[in-house]
């Protein structure tokens, strides 16, 4: 039976489905406007600001590095520009070694270069170039050019590299940069959001000496270029620029020529010697041996040099005048005798009979003389090092008289020098000792025998050179303290206006001048008196100094005799030796030290005379004598 169709009912069937599909054309529609109005009116600024993001790269000028330069303008660090071969691991589109392998074809990549990359790269983000090679050669440059589209995620780039054209003279006070690691780029983040974005697109920073302590200022500040991009990233033009300003240059109070003559004095001897100007605190030399050659470090050492550097019994990267610290012998002398008539305890004319030991509860204590010096004021303990004179001094002075009074100078504690980490040493006194002991309740009491050892500078005293050296120069300088320091100015980068940094006198001991007078007056009996012990290095000087040996025992003795041939090397005395010059006007104070040498006198004297020679006559070691010159002026 054939039904019939109704026709009404199909053409409204037809009419709903119409109006639904012309509903849901309509609602897609708006959904497509409401999108659109969405994307282009709400969130108009978001994607515009991405949109540049992708167009627009904004991309940092590192500052060029400041100088450093010593007091004469001879410059001791600077910076240079060179090409490097850098990759990104992460923009890699093949294995790393093979693209390694690839590029050796091309350039020069030695194995050290390798293990170099390698450490390098574990210590930067994924996403950070890391060079492959340095300073690439022109030839180099072309060759990896023609062939750059081979190496996705390779480039060359120019950079600025830091240069010490000095090598090894002064490496412990400049110190040296090198590539920042995840530990340091982790503590600019957390130190300041505007120190951080300084340091985009900065790959260095300073790791010792016043490259590190001087960071900041160094530095700079980091300019910006706006690039405008293809979709392929590749810089179509230059839309704005804001130049980066150069890190301030410093200028040190160092006289370099006056530290490459103290240096090659010390020939392949260890030890430290700091000069001081005592009426401005400006550090003159400042020496550490053995020394190290800061451009080692700047593309990152490699392991061989480290591992001989950091392994080597002679210690080279131990800055020995900021944080060694050593027994001052004999050179605290002076100071115990000040002591001795600012506290009432002696006057210059009395003396002792020194019959070459002393005795103190059933203990003898031995003079370096055998049968002793004779009679024996305070001008002859000083000139002739008598050891007795102080043992029974300082028993009459007493511990904490001691501390009490050297303290001032600045003995075991930091004297704020411009350099990190500088070691206090130790000024003993009951106090320090039960605290230092206070493990061991039987060893807190303090002893007669130690007063006695610390006396004549050994037994529990230990400074650092540069202590000793600013102890002096407060004694030359008749008790003004005036704090040390390296850099003597600092230049603007930009604006090359200069900045003195000398400080003004940080103090003054009440001290009599006429019980000053006595000492600086036996101290250059040491060198001019002819049973002085420096009178065989410095007679025939033509300029007056005040000076003093010491010898400091490296190991107990335990009652033995030291025989100095029969000594193992690293086990014999220290050589000490304190001077300054000219003795009535003094333009400069030293302290030293030879490790391991023996005595004051035959090793740590001629040095300091070859020093004074050159800063006050411009004499150098081996040319022959010349007439007294005026006085130089520092610049």
């Amino acid at each position: 039976m054939t039904e019939i169709k109704n026709n009404d009912r199909e053409i409204h069937k037809f009419r709903l489905r119409l109006t639904a599909l012309v509903a849901f054309v309509f609602i897609c529609f708006g959904l497509l406007v409401a999108r659109f109005v969405w994307l282009q009116v709400a969130k108009h600024s978001q994607y515009m600001a991405q949109a540049e993001d992708n167009r627009i790269a904004l991309v940092p000028i590192v500052p060029n590095r400041g100088l450093i330069v010593d007091r004469n303008g001879v410059v001791l660090a600077r910076n240079y520009s060179a090409y490097t071969l850098e990759i990104t691991p992460s923009k890699l589109a093949a294995n790393l070694d093979s693209v390694i392998d690839e590029l050796a074809k091309l350039v020069t990549i030695e194995p050290k270069d390798r293990k170099r990359f390698k450490r390098l790269m574990e210590e930067s983000k994924n996403f950070a170039s890391v060079p492959i090679r340095t300073r690439l050669t022109d030839d180099e440059v072309a060759r990896f050019t023609a062939q750059r589209f081979r190496f996705p995620g390779v480039e060359v780039q120019a950079r600025l590299f830091r240069q010490y054209p000095l090598g090894e003279v002064a490496s412990h006070v400049i110190g040296y940069i090198g590539r920042i690691n995840q530990a340091e780029a982790r503590a600019l983040e957390d130190d300041d959001s505007d120190v951080a974005a300084n340091y985009n697109g900065t790959d260095h920073i300073g790791k010792e000496g016043l490259e590190k302590s001087y960071e900041r200022v160094l530095h700079g500040q980091t300019g910006y270029e706006e690039v405008e991009r293809s979709a392929g990233g590749r810089a179509i033009r230059t839309l704005s620029r804001k130049a980066p300003t150069p890190g301030s240059n410093l200028i040190l109070s160092v006289d370099i020529e006056l530290q490459k003559v103290i240096e090659e004095a010390f020939g392949d001897f260890r030890g430290a010697l700091v000069a001081i100007e005592p009426e401005t605190g400006d550090v003159l030399a400042y020496v550490s041996r053995p020394g190290f050659d800061p451009n080692l470090f700047v593309d990152g050492i490699d392991t061989q040099s480290w591992n001989e550097l950091n392994t080597s019994l002679d210690k080279p990267l131990m800055n020995r005048p900021l944080s060694g610290t050593y027994p001052p012998g004999s050179t605290f002398k002076p100071f115990m005798a000040l002591a001795a008539l600012e506290l009432g305890k002696r006057r210059p004319e009395q003396g002792i009979n020194d019959i070459g030991f002393y005795m103190l509860g059933g203990h003898r204590f031995n003079d370096d003389k055998p049968g002793g010096h004779g009679y024996i004021d305070m001008y002859r303990s000083i000139v002739m090092s008598c050891d007795t004179y102080y043992y029974q001094l300082g028993t009459d002075l007493g511990i904490d008289a001691i501390h009490d009074f050297m303290a001032p100078f600045g003995f075991g504690a930091p004297t704020g020098i411009d350099l990190e980490h500088e070691k206090t040493g130790v000024l003993p006194s009951q106090q320090w000792k039960r605290e230092r002991f206070k493990r061991n309740r039987a060893a807190q009491k303090w002893v007669g025998g130690d007063t006695v050892s610390v006396s004549i500078g050994q037994g529990f005293n230990n400074y650092t050179m540069l202590q000793l050296a600013h102890a002096v120069a407060t004694l030359a300088n008749n008790g003004v303290i005036m704090k040390p320091h390296l850099v003597k100015i600092v230049e603007d980068g930009g604006t090359h206006a200069r900045t003195l940094t000398v400080p003004k006198e940080s103090g003054r001991i009440p001290l009599k001048q006429e019980n000053i007078d006595v000492i600086k007056r036996a101290m250059v009996g040491v060198t001019t008196d002819q049973s002085g012990t420096g009178y065989r290095i410095f007679r025939d000087a033509p300029y007056s100094v005040g000076g003093k040996t010491g010898t400091a025992q490296v190991v107990g003795l335990k009652g033995a005799k030291y025989n100095h041939n029969m000594t193992p090397e690293r086990l014999r005395d220290n050589a000490l030796f304190t001077a300054f010059a000219p003795a009535d006007k003094p333009r400069i104070a030293i302290a030293m030290v030879v490790e391991n040498a023996g005595f004051g006198s035959t090793y740590a004297a001629p040095i300091v005379r070859k020093a004074l020679d050159y800063y006050l006559l411009g004499k150098r070691p081996g040319e022959k004598d010349k007439p007294a010159m005026m006085p130089k002026d520092a610049p």
